[in-house]
């Protein structure tokens, strides 16, 4: 059964039956308010006084009871100490007195506007997505550090994703595997387009190319709300899936911008591999001197590219004779820098034409195949 008996008195400050006509009714109103307000502020005060007497006396109360345990133990005249109690005792009876009767007086005491009602909660609770997680603020070395352990981790997973055809298989696969939903992932499509299409394996790459540029819309819509990319899979599939025209032109004019920047990539990549390669193969074919024997052919007079095309020593030999002193010494000692002519152990430094021609006629079984490596 539900107690009424505390609404049939209720304090209001405004209470127009008892105004007469010749008050002013609002300045009544507000001298009552203001009246209720200072007494509800000196009952709280001297609740509030009460309460910290009450934590002083309990102290006080503990601390007397304490030192007649101790004198008790050590056999001590108590007889004070006892008074001492029994005083406080009887101080405590007159506080629990003083209380019971504040409590008694705020029960008869009227309900008005300011006491009727309390708030049901003291907080708000926000549901608040989650935030989007930021590594870009990693250094360089921590961030392909985790890009490795992803891919690693995941690999079979990214691939399967990026073969899908439908967005309903790619929604489902992501919101079953969170995980792959991030900067990770696109990073690894991306590079997997570029390798396909250095492959020559075109339509792959395209397709490859469709759910990469999904994830990046995923991420991109994720950056823009500031939320976690996790939350943001099921909005884009349903917005794609939904698009009015304007939004899907946009998503094809970024996939086929999209192609052709993997292309443009790929293509530079197969330039600087086929450097890479050139620039291998002329290292490795440098001669004892540091010289590259194809440059160094290229160098030579023609006189002695026939020499050296036809192999014949003969006309070698005859060539630098004929040739000035310093010239045949300069293109001779190319050709031995750079493995074109490999002297005999025995022979010295290049002393003149006349010189190597004779020490060719000695030593001719000692040296390499003339032109082998032109």
């Amino acid at each position: 059964m539900v107690d009424y008996s505390r609404w049939k008195d209720i304090e209001i400050s405004d209470d127009e039956d008892e105004t007469h006509p010749n008050i002013d009714t609002p300045s009544l109103f507000r001298w009552r308010h203001q009246a209720r307000v200072e007494r509800m502020e000196e009952q709280k005060k001297e609740q509030e006084e009460l309460e910290r007497k009450r934590v002083e006396h309990e102290k006080k109360l503990k601390e007397a009871r304490q030192k007649l345990e101790d004198a008790k133990k050590q056999g001590l005249d108590m007889s004070e100490l006892s008074k001492a109690l029994k005083s406080l005792e009887k101080e405590e009876e007159e506080i629990n007195k003083k209380a019971n009767e504040l409590k008694s007086k705020e029960k008869v005491t009227p309900w008005n506007v300011d006491t009727i009602s309390k708030p049901g909660f003291d907080k708000t609770v926000l549901n608040v997505a989650p935030k989007r997680p930021k590594d870009e603020d990693l250094p360089e070395e921590e961030r392909e550090k985790k890009m490795r352990e992803f891919v690693k981790a995941h690999e079979k997973e990214l691939k399967q994703y990026g073969m899908f055809k439908r967005y309903d298989d790619s929604k489902r696969f992501l919101l079953e595997h969170p995980h792959l939903v991030g900067d990770n992932t696109a990073n690894y499509l991306v590079i997997w387009c570029i390798n396909l299409q250095m492959e020559e394996k075109e339509k792959l790459m395209e397709h490859v190319a469709h759910q990469c540029i999904c994830m990046q819309y995923i991420l991109e819509l994720a950056k823009q709300l500031d939320v976690d990319p996790r939350a943001c899979v099921g909005q884009f599939f349903t917005r794609i899936q939904i698009a009015d025209a304007e939004y899907k032109t946009a998503f094809d004019d970024e996939l086929r911008a999209f192609k052709e920047r993997i292309r443009k990539r790929a293509e530079e990549k197969i330039k600087e591999a086929m450097k890479e390669q050139e620039e291998e193969e002329r290292k490795a074919r440098l001669g004892p001197g540091g010289l590259d024997p194809v440059e160094v052919f290229e160098s030579l007079p023609q006189e002695l590219k026939a020499c050296f095309e036809t192999q014949n020593i003969p006309l070698l030999q005859e060539t630098i004779a004929k040739m000035p002193e310093s010239e045949a010494v300069y293109h001779m000692k190319r050709c031995v820098d750079s493995g074109l002519w490999v002297p005999s152990a025995n022979e010295g430094k290049a002393g003149g034409a006349e010189g190597d021609a004779e020490d060719v006629e000695k030593e001719e079984d000692q040296y390499a195949e003339v032109g082998g490596k032109a």
